[in-house]
């Protein structure tokens, strides 16, 4: 370790956020960054524990007291090595991971874990600052031929490490640029697209080739695409959102989070979007219905687009805000969590049910809402019930629906694949991420459900390794 007593000299120390009244008026990135000292000493709070559980915590296995190690002696190209070696884009997790490795971080049990996370994304800087990061192209060519369906962080994964292996990949993307949830799912303050990009580029220098604005499936036959390739990756993510069944979801004004989040990022790419086909926010009382990650993001964007104000709801009860006896370390925290964009204005409720919207002449103008409490039921199942004269009626402009995802989009491609589905509407897979066709593997949300970026990345590596297993005739 880098300073055996650094975690009893050192106090944790974050990067923090830009001022607010400067960044609302902008889609810059909010984190500020330690100068290199000071993440030194951060470095140096790593006390190479016995037992590392931030390693034990991290989806896809970051070796950090060796990396962290590394980053104290300065040694930034042997850590930027060991951080690779896990994981294909380590600067874009640094920026939107929600860091379980700290959670389970030793230090964590008393609330002063090690900087895991801005570490990460301060050491890929530096790297890449130092020109420490270069393309490396695989020197041998297998002559085999994959293709991956979805550009998000799981089909960038395996397209990368199949490449390392020397089979050729091809990236299928339907929407006009690379990155699928990375690109159109994250807004800028969180991860500016020039990040997506300059890995991209990379990619395209060791051989990865893209196609964007293609649907496979329409534009690519099942036929064409398993005589074309070898193998296929389904990496096309949980793009069904929950929608909400109530009267009034029919009214102008209510949106999926997505179609609103997807908009704003075209708009900071500077693509043209027509005023009339335009979701604003300017001037409007705006309605967030969901309280996790993308809800949070609505709020955010709304708040940069110069809404009269935001209010974001949850069904379910607000969490402490200290661990409760039931949830110890270092499992994962269950308490509440303020992002950035709470911090810039914006009412939070909870155990909020939306009972029916309404509008004047076809546009939203109010929501009904309830307070609900939940229980279990003689069989240890959570209910919901509505809290008898708790309605109340509130005035909105815009509602945003960000309640998650339910599944993969069936109709289309999967239902042309034939593969099959699970009984949550996830495609079926074994354990090496093949689904019922054989030549066909599935990766990430596709096939796990909506979940975190690094666990679709590890679900990256994980089908890359199967693919390659099969590409070689071992028995998968």
């Amino acid at each position: 370790m880098g300073d055996p007593k650094g975690f009893i000299t050192i106090a944790r120390k974050e990067g923090g956020y830009r001022p607010v009244k400067e960044r609302i008026f902008d889609f810059g990135e909010v984190e500020q960054t330690l100068n290199q000292e000071d993440r030194r000493l951060q470095a140096a709070r790593c006390m190479d524990c016995g037992v590392p559980f931030c390693h034990w915590g991290c989806p896809v296995g970051s070796k950090i007291p060796e990396w962290q190690d590394s980053l104290y002696k300065g040694k930034y190209d042997e850590a930027y090595r060991i951080l690779h070696s896990t994981n294909s884009f380590p600067e874009i997790t640094g920026r939107v991971c929600p860091a379980p490795c700290e959670k389970s971080c030793v230090l964590n049990i008393h609330e002063e874990p090690v900087t895991i996370r801005e570490n990460e994304a301060a050491t890929v800087e530096t790297a890449f600052e130092m020109g420490l990061i270069t393309a490396n192209p695989p020197k041998i060519r297998t002559g085999k031929k994959v293709a991956v369906i979805g550009s998000g962080p799981a089909g960038l994964s395996a397209a990368d490490l199949l490449n390392k292996a020397g089979h050729t990949v091809t990236v299928f993307e339907k929407n006009d640029a690379i990155g699928g949830l990375l690109r159109y799912g994250i807004p800028d303050f969180k991860l500016a697209k020039n990040v997506i990009d300059r890995r991209l580029a990379l990619f395209v220098d060791e051989g990865i080739i893209f196609r964007t604005n293609t649907c496979v499936g329409k534009d690519i036959s099942k036929e064409q695409l398993l005589e074309e390739f070898d193998a296929v990756i389904l990496a096309v993510g949980a793009e069904q959102p929950r929608d909400l069944p109530v009267e009034g979801r029919d009214l102008k004004g209510v949106y999926f989070a997505m179609e609103f989040l997807t908009q704003q990022n075209k708009l900071v790419a500077g693509q043209d979007i027509p005023e009339e086909e335009r979701i604003q926010a300017k001037g409007k009382k705006v309605l967030v219905i969901g309280g996790g990650d993308t809800g949070s993001d609505c709020v955010g964007t709304s708040i940069r687009q110069k809404a009269a104000n935001v209010l974001q709801i949850e069904i379910l009860p607000k969490p402490p805000e200290k661990r409760e006896n039931g949830n110890p370390w270092p499992y994962w925290p269950n308490t509440l969590r303020t992002s950035s964009s709470h911090l810039e204005g914006c009412e939070r409720r909870w155990s909020l049910s939306t009972k029916r919207l309404t509008g004047e002449n076809g546009e939203v103008r109010q929501a009904e809402i309830v307070q609900v409490e939940w229980s279990k039921d003689q069989n240890g199942r959570w209910q919901m019930n509505e809290v008898p004269g708790t309605t109340e009626i509130i005035d909105v402009d815009l509602v945003l629906l960000s309640m998650g995802f339910t599944q993969p989009v069936h109709a289309g491609l999967l239902e042309t694949l034939g593969v099959e589905l699970d009984q949550r509407g996830n495609v079926k897979v074994n354990k090496f991420k093949q689904t019922s066709v054989s030549k066909i593997f599935a990766a990430g949300d596709a096939e796990k459900g909506a979940s975190l970026v690094v666990h679709a990345i590890e679900a990256g590596k994980q089908a890359a390794a199967g693919v390659d297993a099969f590409l070689n005739g071992m028995s998968v």
